[in-house]
């Protein structure tokens, strides 16, 4: 049940363009209609916000950034934002989720290695010069004319481009911010992110983890909600979605292999894990998406 005071939590709406496709450009202009001046909030997707035009403060996690055109903002998912809808004109909000790069990709810590998404306590804001700002906004433009001549199934283009957008980025934000002592690196968290990246196949609980970090489940979850936002739990699951995904787009196997091969002994309950998160069956999945 949702308190009537509780932080309002926004998802990615996955079929806007009819079938699943898990990246977008938003203009703030149509976002900022629906927030109050300053509205706390949280998503549970991947946001780059570019301002455009007015100036204000951006709040992540309770850390205040002033921005002004040609600002960058990074969100991840579980961050706390808030914004000066009356200061910030408009902008345009690039958003995607992990799942649409790493369904492809077969490096799982692809994101959480680019800076400007790897730890918290590191800025998360940049500014651009003009030159920056007009090579990022000229690939903003290629995804968005990708995304309105859209084919169902042919995601490939828009992968590579949105990995251009990021790696410019990652360059651009480590040579103008000093890298941050990051305490996260040697935390459980990131240890935990690792063990997922090599265990999440075959072991699906938060015991096994613990185990293998020499601490408790509780602390485990304390740990990695805390940093991450999401519970270790819901991290499992998301793995698990994407190796389960990966096999049904780009092997043969049959469903009850593929079950097998991720550590369900009941390929029933394989089915019912995968339409419990996509409200598809894996065969349906497999049916409507694959190449």
């Amino acid at each position: 049940m949702t308190l009537p005071n509780a932080i309002p939590e926004y998802n990615f709406h996955k079929t806007k363009y009819g079938a699943e496709l898990l990246i977008d450009i938003v203009a703030l202009k149509n976002i900022k209609k629906y927030l109050p001046q300053k509205l706390l909030h949280r998503l549970t997707y991947y946001d780059i916000t570019f301002i455009t035009e007015g100036e204000g403060h951006f709040s992540i996690n309770e850390q205040e950034y002033p921005v002004k055109t040609r600002d960058v903002i990074f969100t991840r998912p579980g961050d706390y934002r808030q914004w000066d809808v009356k200061g910030i004109k408009d902008g345009v909000a690039l958003i995607f989720e992990e799942e649409f790069l790493l369904t492809f990709f077969n490096d799982m810590n692809f994101l959480k290695n680019i800076a400007f998404f790897n730890a918290q306590g590191n800025r998360a804001s940049l500014s651009l010069n003009e030159e920056e700002y007009l090579l990022i906004y000229q690939l903003l433009g290629q995804i968005k004319k990708e995304i309105s001549n859209y084919q169902h199934k042919d995601k490939h283009l828009l992968r590579a481009i949105l990995y251009q957008v990021l790696k410019y980025l990652d360059r651009i934000y480590s040579e103008k911010i000093p890298c941050q002592p990051n305490h996260i690196a040697t935390s459980c968290t990131n240890r935990f992110m690792e063990l997922l990246s090599i265990e999440g196949r075959v072991h699906h609980s938060t015991s096994f983890y613990a185990n293998k970090l020499c601490i408790t489940p509780n602390y485990l979850n304390e740990r990695v909600k805390n940093d991450t936002g999401i519970p270790v739990t819901k991290h499992i699951q998301h793995a698990l979605l994407i190796e389960a995904k990966k096999l049904l787009l780009y092997t043969d196997h049959s469903i009850n292999e593929i079950g097998m091969t991720l550590g369900f002994e009941d390929t029933s309950y394989f089915i019912r894990f995968f339409r419990k998160l996509t409200k598809k069956t894996p065969g349906e999945f497999r049916r409507k998406e694959k190449p």
